[in-house]
């Protein structure tokens, strides 16, 4: 049996408990590897390598990292067929999805590339007489990475690369149920040459994140994950004295005008729903349809294409969906069905009879479409995160922006249209951090700042792009003054470099 090791001070270490996970094969239901769960001492140790490596790291030259970066975004390219596979083997994803997760994640180290550029400060002349004031943008030191199983590879390149471009070292704890990206990825950052113990990777469960939020080396923690444990970590990092941004749950809403191309907005939500088997936090899992005909029309299309999507390993012909991550989760996202004809709607489209003869055992289910939701459902106002898109009936755009805004998730949204004042008006009112013109799933490209409002995240900052940057450095200004041959008085009021 394949055994999964933690990542510290650069070589492979298999920590002093012996605790381990299973780590299965979702498309068979088989154990294929077991992982090592992270004891207190195994967190330290980590976090005691990369508190080492910090000095030297922090005095490389930003050229110098990016060089770095340069060369691991040249083996991410090389391996890329080994990290998509790995993806799938874990996670379960299809191999095209896996691998434009990993473009998703090169698109992150491209932009962190850039560090001599992002870390210029700024300079300022003769802010007083012969005083000149410049800024600069220092490293934390250690920082913490905590990432969620449905992109074990796009999710932490969203934190390592701009972290390590701006000095700091890493600590990262991935999920244990796919574990093996992240040991890919170590592997390439060493050989593309970061300095031993520069990065680091500790395996584990709560043990391991109580251990990093303890921590008083860790200076900074960022966390995606789902809304109850994001709270957690922000409420417990920043009570520790931590600088903490942590990603919650999702309820992503699209919403489908009379006017919108109602051909193009199926196409969009069947992607957008169903992509991933529904496991992503920008899944648009509500369709908000503006008038009973839209609606009518819109579930029209959708049944015949939701009862026709290819299910199936995700490594075997072109299918479009792939199983959930793990059986629980699988029983999870079913009750979730249940609890949805329980409460009234109607289930269009039943994914949960769905049986692979060639692989009985493993986690799948069927694409399932309800309509006539209402908010008082729990399969609206919870994050079910499984292929179940959710149709919603509305009179009018007013009463469509005001369910997204009544929601407590505000991470993405989306409107299809052809109305530009009717877009416009939703793009500007609209709460949520990440918004979509008759683009269903928004996410920003790398050079932009990835995030959401309201309880979608804890903490100002989000992740990569300005923001990113933003959250792994301090800003220092330094305000100076040089001998000019005449001797400067005291002086005993506030400067006012006059």
């Amino acid at each position: 049996m394949k055994r999964i090791d933690h990542f510290i001070n650069g070589q492979a270490s298999p920590g002093s408990g012996d605790r381990r996970g299973d780590v299965f094969n979702p498309a068979t239901g088989q154990v294929q590897a077991h992982v090592a769960l992270a004891s207190p001492a195994d967190v330290d140790a980590a976090v005691s390598a990369a508190q080492a490596a910090f000095p030297a790291w922090a005095a490389t030259t930003p050229l110098s990292r990016a060089r770095v970066l340069f060369k691991f975004k040249e083996l991410l390219e090389r391996h890329a067929d080994e990290i998509a596979a790995c993806i799938t083997a874990e996670h379960g994803k299809v191999l095209a999805d896996a691998r434009g997760e990993l473009t998703r994640g090169l698109e992150v180290v491209e932009f962190a590339c850039g560090a001599p550029h992002l870390l210029k400060g700024e300079h300022s002349m003769n802010v007083g007489r012969d005083v000149d004031a410049y800024t600069e943008y220092a490293p934390l030191g250690v920082v913490a990475g905590i990432t969620p199983f449905n992109f074990p590879c796009m999710v932490p390149m969203w934190m390592f690369p701009v972290a390590l471009a701006c000095g700091n070292t890493f600590v990262l704890k991935p999920s244990e149920r796919d574990p093996g990206t992240p040991m890919l990825l170590a592997r390439l950052l060493r050989e593309a040459g970061l300095p031993d113990g520069v990065f680091n990777v500790v395996h584990g469960d709560k043990v391991a994140v109580d251990a990093l939020l303890d921590d008083p080396r860790v200076q900074a923690v960022s966390f995606v994950g789902s809304t109850p444990i994001a709270e957690y970590i922000y409420a417990r990092g920043s009570a520790n004295g931590k600088r903490v941004q942590a990603l919650g749950g999702a309820k992503n809403h699209m919403v489908v005008l009379p006017d919108a191309d109602l051909d193009g907005a199926a196409n969009a939500l069947l992607g957008a729903g169903y992509g991933s088997a529904g496991e992503r936090c920008m899944a648009i899992s509500v369709a908000v349809c503006v008038g009973a005909a839209t609606a009518d029309a819109l579930v029209a299309r959708l049944k015949p294409m939701v009862e026709a999507l290819v299910v199936g390993p995700g490594d075997q012909g072109a299918p479009d969906m792939g199983p959930l991550v793990t059986a629980a989760h699988r029983d999870k996202v079913r009750g979730y069905v249940d609890a949805g004809l329980a409460e009234g709607a109607t289930l269009v489209v039943d994914g949960r009879g769905l049986h692979l003869a060639a692989a009985p055992d493993g986690f799948f289910l069927g694409g399932c479409l309800f309509d006539h939701v209402t908010p008082a459902m729990r399969i609206y106002r919870e994050e079910i995160f499984g292929p179940v898109l959710c149709v919603v009936r509305v009179p009018d755009f007013e009463a469509a922006l005001a369910l997204v805004n009544a929601h407590e998730y505000g991470n993405g949204t989306a409107v299809f249209t052809r109305d530009g004042d009717a877009a416009r008006q939703f793009a500007h009112r609209v709460q949520a951090g990440m918004v979509g013109i008759n683009v269903p799933i928004p996410v920003p490209m790398a050079f932009h700042s990835f995030g959401g409002w309201k309880r979608s995240l804890f903490g100002p900052l989000h992740v990569h792009g300005p923001d990113g940057v933003r959250f792994y450095t301090r800003l220092k200004t330094v305000t100076a003054r040089w001998p000019t041959g005449v001797r400067a008085q005291a002086e005993f009021t506030m400067p006012t470099m006059k």
